[in-house]
């Protein structure tokens, strides 16, 4: 084990560093975008010219609240035709009952002359042949009754769908419409809007291969926001997707996490600095990787050049923990406000 002496002739300075406590914490890094925790494509199920659109892009709006006008001009002819058609059908009802009636009180009477020897059996046949008509023509009227009644169910249905309403609270994050436009859903269902719920969002980060083992449903991560500053968002793994991204011919996969946005600050396709907690100790002994001297394999014990007060140096075993790449865990052999040599400053040289 060597380190260069204090005392060289070439001016070089140990770099003394002393022992203290803080956290410290084996991380995961990834880059992450931000998701909303749910949101819905609102479309038109109907075709026309869109004749309003009641929101805007940023607009907070509750379930229920009107969103966009249809022009409904042929939803309201086909429901007033199909209403018509169905008064028709429902006027002839009545007659069809009476004759119905008539039919049973001629069959009735019928049967009563025979019974006498007063009418011939060709009699009682046609006015069996003239219920069996008159029941036959009431069914086939109540029939076209009912597909009237559902068919005029489903052109109010088509008249209501002219007024889109929204179906979840949140906010207007894309419209994709504009007032005027003519809209065709006979295909495909045409996009309207974007209403997302900003109040939880989903960071969907980007892990390596390499890392993406030591990761863990549950495992505690947090992320940095590029205006955020220092302020620090805290959740926990929630899934880990098979479904890998090739970015380069460098494997990702996908990890996510929920965190509550109640202030509003987090705003969808923001870039998140992750950071996944692989394993921690908060008040730990720190010393720096760089004052470690690691001997026979073994990276649990190193050696470590510890200053005396007295101005003598000293050799010590140490027992290690967990590592930040920049610190590690003294779990034995040193003491808080001890001093270690941690490196050596090399003497400015004069540029000319």
């Amino acid at each position: 084990i060597w380190w260069p002496d204090s005392g060289s002739g070439d001016g070089s300075e140990p770099i003394i560093v002393t022992i203290e406590r803080g956290r410290i914490e084996n991380t995961v890094t990834a880059t992450g975008t931000m998701e909303p925790g749910s949101w819905v494509d609102v479309g038109a199920q109907v075709s026309g010219q869109l004749q309003t659109l009641a929101v805007a892009i940023g607009d907070y709006v509750n379930e229920g609240d009107l969103l966009a006008e249809i022009d409904a001009s042929v939803q309201i002819n086909r429901v007033g035709a199909s209403r018509a058609a169905l008064g028709a059908e429902k006027a002839q009802r009545s007659a069809r009952v009476a004759a119905v009636e008539l039919a049973h009180s001629n069959l009735k009477r019928q049967r009563e002359l025979i019974e006498q020897d007063l009418t011939s059996g060709t009699n009682l046949d046609d006015a069996i042949n003239q219920l069996a008509a008159a029941e036959s023509a009431l069914a086939e009227l109540e029939s076209r009754i009912l597909s009237g009644t559902a068919s005029l169910a489903s052109d109010e249905a088509q008249l209501a769908y002219s007024k889109i309403y929204a179906p979840m609270a949140g906010t207007v994050v894309a419209v994709a419409t504009t007032v005027g436009q003519t809209l065709n859903a006979v295909q495909q269902v045409p996009t309207i809007l974007r209403i997302a719920d900003l109040s939880t969002m989903i960071v969907r980060a980007d892990v390596s291969e390499a890392d993406v083992g030591l990761l863990s449903v549950g495992m505690p991560a947090y992320f940095m926001t590029l205006g955020g500053g220092e302020r620090r968002w805290h959740g926990s793994v929630d899934q880990i997707l098979p479904t890998p991204n090739v970015v380069n011919n460098v494997v990702f996969y996908p990890v996510l996490f929920s965190v509550p946005n109640d202030d509003g600050v987090l705003l969808p396709e923001m870039t998140a600095q992750v950071f996944f907690v692989v394993e921690s100790a908060d008040n730990a002994l720190k010393v720096p990787v760089g004052a470690l001297r690691y001997a026979d394999g073994r990276s649990d014990v190193a050696t470590v050049r510890v200053v005396g007060d007295d101005g003598e140096d000293e050799h010590r075993d140490v027992k290690l923990g967990i590592t930040d790449r920049i610190f590690r865990e003294v779990l034995d052999g040193l003491a808080e406000g001890e001093k270690v040599v941690a490196g050596i400053q090399e003497p400015r040289r004069d540029p000319g």
